[in-house]
């Protein structure tokens, strides 16, 4: 079977090579006219894929930077005596490089992830980490119904790493463009709740996921407001979490297209001024760690690729980043965080955690964990590492200051622009790098962690 990508990006690649014939390669990678800012870039898309912790991801990058040639700076990265306390407690589980390239389920909501900040106390305000085995152990010994019989039942995936031959084309552009040690999710919860933030800078007060359709604005209600073009590429038919705003997603069905079409407009120019990218969620290309981790990465790379082949790279900015850690291991706990509209968790159960008032980190006054970051631009900042703690609502922070637009809620007001992660004044990457392709040659297999 031929990979679901493949015939797109030959068609990209085939029309970006067109047009730089015809147009003798002028203006297509070349830096605009006039003196450069925030206004230079016309079009901001943005990408979340699954469940991942930086340091999961990320924690080796300066042996990568040192081992390469890249300028050696600060980067807060994975301790080598990082660890976490065993199932019973009774030893320590030091990281390890793991050996499969997926693995099994962990639960990243609202319980595990307090646990994860500490295990014994978790409404504390001393965030320990030390819960994520314990979470991935208790996960795998009592699975939900239907996860079927799982094999780590001593939670040990929980506190295992990627590195650079596994993520390779991640690793360069990280490494490249510009990334981030102080990035985090909007609220210590599940995929839902933040992807909410992704979209309106709050999760109405939701910790789950929503059973009834939602009314508050987006990022996009604004954009259609102003008069700014939108779309939404879904990589999976109708698996957008736009859904959940209705009747606004009903309504303008039309910006809501197959991510073909953002090869499409990439190849015929017409790309617009704010694009989403929705992962393969039901199709396994959303990195979640169930699913073939090299897969995805592979899949995300023909979108940004596409992107640095065509006439659009001189102006725009491609933002990749993950919805939440995941319930895997990250040593930097959440930070405070701004409640965005002064809604309290409301669809907590009565044996939940923060279910009764009080508690450090109750009440959408936390981000979640540390996620990876990826700016990609022309305009990006070579080997660049910010360490501006913020979470990602920021990008809608970076979306409202280009376009002129006001604030969603206090949370994304609360924000970093994100203007630090470029170079307007020289234009760093007028022609893009050359990464490499995405290996795709990691082995598959949940018994085998190390």
């Amino acid at each position: 079977m031929n990979h679901p990508f493949e015939y797109e990006k030959v068609l990209a690649s085939i029309a970006g090579g067109l047009l730089l014939l015809l147009c003798g390669c002028q203006g297509l990678v070349g830096q605009p006219e006039g003196p450069a800012s925030l206004q230079s870039i016309h079009h901001i898309i943005f990408m979340l894929q699954e469940n991942r912790s930086f340091d999961h991801y990320f924690g080796k990058l300066p042996q990568y930077w040192q081992a390469n040639g890249y300028p050696a700076q600060a980067l807060d990265a994975m301790p080598a005596d990082a660890s976490n306390p065993s199932f019973d407690g009774t030893s320590t589980v030091s990281t390890y490089h793991l050996a499969t390239v997926c693995i099994e389920n962990l639960s990243p909501s609202w319980n595990e992830s307090h646990v994860d900040w500490n295990r014994y106390d978790p409404t504390s305000s001393t965030p320990t980490m030390d819960g994520y085995v314990y979470n991935a152990a208790k996960f795998a010994r009592n699975p939900p119904p239907g996860q079927g019989k799982m094999f780590d039942i001593d939670g040990l995936r929980a506190i295992g790493y990627y590195a650079a031959n596994d993520l390779n084309y991640y690793y360069f552009m990280a490494s490249n463009f510009a990334t981030s040690d102080r990035w985090f999710s909007p609220v210590m919860t599940r995929s839902q709740a933040n992807h909410l933030y992704e979209y309106a800078a709050t999760s109405a007060g939701h910790v789950y996921e929503p059973v009834s359709p939602l009314t508050n604005q987006t990022i996009f209600g604004l954009l259609e407001d102003a008069g700014i073009s939108w779309k939404i590429y879904e990589t999976d038919p109708g698996a957008s979490y736009v859904y959940y705003f209705q009747p606004f997603a009903s309504q303008h069905a039309a910006n809501i297209v197959p991510v073909s079409e953002y090869l499409t407009d990439l190849a015929n120019g017409t790309l617009p001024a704010v694009a989403l990218i929705e992962g393969g969620y039901d199709s396994g290309r959303d990195e979640h760690p169930q699913n073939n981790v090299q897969t995805g990465a592979a899949d995300t790379a023909v979108l940004i690729n596409a992107l640095m082949d065509s006439r659009s790279w001189e102006d725009s900015v491609f933002i990749l980043t993950w919805d939440e850690g995941g319930g895997v291991y990250d040593h930097v706990p959440p930070i405070p965080a701004v409640n965005p509209d002064g809604i309290p968790p409301s669809d907590l159960l009565p044996h939940d955690i923060c279910s009764k008032p009080g508690g450090a980190n109750c009440d959408f006054n936390s981000t979640g964990f540390r996620l990876p970051l990826i700016v990609i631009s022309p305009f990006a900042r070579k080997n660049y590492v910010s360490h501006t703690p913020a979470d990602y609502t920021a990008i809608l922070k970076l979306i409202e200051t280009r376009f002129d637009l006001k604030p969603l809620t206090k949370r994304d007001a609360a924000q970093m622009d994100m203007t630090e992660f470029f170079d307007f004044q020289n234009i760093p990457w007028s022609v893009p790098p050359i990464p490499p392709q995405q290996n795709t040659d990691g082995v598959c297999d949940f018994t085998k962690l190390r």
